[in-house]
């Protein structure tokens, strides 16, 4: 049974940063193309970032292009999401997914295998 617990979400102010960790098991992890999803209240969950299995490629929403950076460590089973110069609008419920495709020019929760139980990130200004 694949397993995903979401960490390091919180709250912060404008202009700061946090750090997503996704710890996964049951699935392998290497073999994987895992992503960044969120979901506002009231608005549909959108695709944030999505990765590659050795993380090579990666696809960017434009609303955090420049911003947020997606990376993973195979040998850790972890998928992590470096978010700087956070803004109100990215308040929001953060959720890690494996998926079953990748493209870098588009990312789709549709893809999506397995989900994390999601981290709250809430961005005062």
């Amino acid at each position: 049974q694949v397993h995903l617990v979401e960490s390091g979400g919180g709250p912060v102010q404008a202009g700061g940063s946090l750090r997503l960790s996704c710890k996964a098991s049951g699935l392998n992890f290497d073999g994987s193309y895992m992503g960044w999803f969120r979901q506002a209240a009231g608005k549909e969950r959108e695709a944030v970032s999505c990765i590659s299995w050795a993380g090579a490629a990666k696809y960017y929403a434009d609303s955090v292009k420049g911003r947020f950076t997606v990376s993973r460590d195979n040998a850790k089973n972890t998928l992590f999401l470096q978010m700087d110069s956070l803004k109100p609008e990215d308040t929001a419920t953060y959720y890690c997914a494996s998926l079953d495709n990748f493209y870098e020019d588009y990312c789709s929760d549709s893809w999506s295998n397995a989900w994390g139980q999601g981290t709250q990130v809430t961005v005062s200004s």
